[in-house]
C-alpha cells in the first residue's frame, strides 16, 4: 500500500503533473480498498470444501421446494468433476426469491435464464429493431436475455491450482462488459444491472489478490454495478434480488 510520500516521489520521479489533492485522494482510495479487501472480501471468500458443506445443507433444507433451475458442474476431470457449488447456490437462491416474490415462476420454469446460450441484446419492439448487444454470454439473466433487467457472471475457481491467464482475462472481460453496457445505456436509456459474483479463497486471495484490486476498481469506476464475494450470496444477493425483482 502506497503512502503519500511514496506517491509524491513517484510523481516527481516521472515528472507527472498531478495536484496534491489528487495524490491525497489516491492514498485515501488505496487505504479504503485495502480495508475492504482485508476486512470484508477475505472473510467472505470460501474454499471448495466450505462451499460444498453450505450447498449440502441448502439442498437438505429446501429439498421439498422442487426447484427446477440448472445445477451446473465443473467441467474438469477426475476429482475435479464436481458440482459447481457456488453457481448452483446462486441459481437456487435466485429461483427461491422469484418463486415467492414474483409472478414469473412456473412449474418447470425457474423464472429467469439460468443457462444463457445467447448474447444479451436490447430489442425495440415498437419497430422490431435491434438497438444494442453484448459481445459475450453471461451466466444468468432476468427475466431473459432479450431486454434483460439484470445480468450476472460468476467467477468460481475452487479447483484451479495456479492463477492462470484465463482467470486474469476474466477480470478484464468484466470491464469490457461494463463498457458495452454503459454504452447501451448512453445510447438507448436502457439500464441493465451488471453483477459479478466471485469465490474461491485460494485462487483469489492467495494467488490473485492484485486482481481483486482490479475488481474493486471496476466497481468504483462504474463498470460493474454490484460485486458479491463468497458467503455474501446468502446475505447481499437476496437483498439485491429484493431491490430489483419484486411483484409490481
Amino acid at each position: 500500500m502506497f503512502s503519500y510520500d511514496q506517491l509524491h516521489d513517484l510523481v516527481a520521479q516521472y515528472d507527472i503533473n498531478i495536484s496534491e489533492e489528487t495524490i491525497f485522494a489516491a492514498v485515501e482510495y488505496i487505504r479504503l480498498r485495502a480495508d475492504i479487501l482485508n476486512n470484508q472480501v477475505r472473510r467472505n471468500l470460501m474454499t471448495g470444501e466450505e462451499a460444498k458443506r453450505l450447498y449440502d445443507g441448502f439442498i437438505e433444507r429446501f429439498s421439498s421446494e422442487e426447484l427446477v433451475c440448472k445445477i451446473p458442474r465443473n467441467l474438469q476431470t477426475r476429482d475435479k468433476d464436481q458440482t459447481s457449488y457456488f453457481s448452483a447456490l446462486i441459481n437456487m437462491i435466485t429461483e427461491l426469491h422469484i418463486k415467492y416474490n414474483t409472478e414469473t415462476w412456473q412449474f418447470e420454469k425457474p423464472g429467469f435464464d439460468c443457462d444463457p446460450h445467447g448474447l444479451i441484446y436490447v430489442f425495440n419492439q415498437e419497430d422490431d429493431s435491434l438497438i444494442g448487444a453484448c459481445s459475450r454470454r453471461f451466466d444468468g439473466a432476468f427475466p431473459i436475455t432479450m431486454n434483460a433487467e439484470i445480468i450476472w457472471e460468476i467467477k468460481e475457481y475452487y479447483y484451479t491450482t495456479t492463477f492462470g491467464s484465463r482467470i486474469a482475462d476474466g477480470v478484464y472481460e468484466t470491464e469490457l462488459d461494463g463498457f458495452e453496457l454503459n454504452e447501451i445505456y448512453r445510447r438507448t436509456g436502457k439500464k441493465i444491472f451488471h453483477v459479478l459474483l466471485v469465490d474461491a479463497y485460494d485462487t483469489w486471495w492467495r494467488q490473485g489478490r492484485s486482481y481483486l484490486c482490479r475488481i474493486i476498481d471496476a466497481l468504483n469506476s462504474g463498470l460493474v454495478d454490484e460485486v458479491i464475494f463468497g458467503r455474501e450470496i446468502f446475505t447481499r444477493w437476496p437483498e439485491f434480488l429484493k431491490e430489483h425483482i419484486y411483484l409490481d
